[in-house]
């Protein structure tokens, strides 16, 4: 029977990235901040790869039937799991469990909506990244992009924006562009220019500016909503792979 796998533009960069480190070009810590998982998670997928090859790290398709609910026992199964194995473990390193452990393969929202109906998990904000303090080994690992307003040039009075994106590798700064205003399509366009100009990078490094994070609030500086839902840019850069970083300081 032929077997099938499923390949997507993420797991080519994470190929590409942990193949870095077997070469010992990046560092395992560097690696687990570029692909957003835990650094014993990096030498889990590193060993994989030396042993299968690209295949290791692919998710294997099997047939399922359509919209298959989840049973009562398998749910009784995961909480019990749960309380008893794995208490400490985030949801993505249970789900890993779960499945080579207990043959227990559920996406991760759905076991994140189990936990959650349960009471066994209380959704928080989203987890703060914090600026890597070195800078990557290679070009398109992390890119910053940052606003400036300023009377930038002498014989025009009004302030302008610049928009600027700059590789944290090279320092070089591929595509930068003056608007009016610092508005979401204004920065969507420089994202959009640097891509045409460059390819699609692994991150990028923004400010908590409402473009590039969902910040409603209700009155008296409550949050309507924990979870709320991504901003458009958010959304874009998940369809691309992208890993979105916000700094924790302007």
């Amino acid at each position: 029977m032929e077997k099938k796998v499923l390949v997507t533009m993420k797991d080519i960069q994470k190929y590409n990235v942990l193949t870095d480190v077997i070469e010992k070009k990046i560092k395992g810590n560097v690696a687990a901040k570029i692909l957003d998982i835990s650094y014993v998670h990096v030498f889990r997928l590193k060993k994989k790869i030396i042993t299968y090859g690209f295949e290791g790290i692919l998710r294997k398709l099997s047939p399922s039937p359509l919209n298959k609910k989840i049973s009562q026992t398998i749910i009784n199964n995961i909480l019990k799991l749960r309380k008893s194995l794995y208490y400490d473990f985030n949801i993505t390193h249970f789900k890993e469990k779960l499945q080579e452990n207990h043959n227990i393969t559920l996406s991760y929202e759905s076991l994140r909506q189990i936990l959650i109906s349960n009471g066994l998990h209380h959704p928080t904000a989203k987890k703060k990244v914090h600026r890597m303090r070195r800078r990557m080994p290679k070009a398109g690992m992390l890119v910053q992009m940052d606003s400036s307003f300023h009377n930038w040039l002498p014989h025009i009075k009004e302030k302008w924006w610049l928009i600027a994106m700059i590789d944290d590798a090279t320092n070089e700064v591929p595509f930068a562009y003056f608007f009016p205003k610092d508005t979401l399509f204004a920065n969507m366009f420089v994202i959009r220019k640097f891509i045409e100009l460059k390819g699609i990078f692994m991150s990028l490094y923004v400010n908590k500016d409402s473009h590039f994070v969902t910040t409603r609030n209700g009155g008296l500086h409550y949050n309507v909503n924990i979870e709320q839902n991504d901003s458009q840019i958010q959304r874009a850069l998940k369809e691309l792979d992208i890993t979105l970083i916000t700094a924790n300081s302007p």
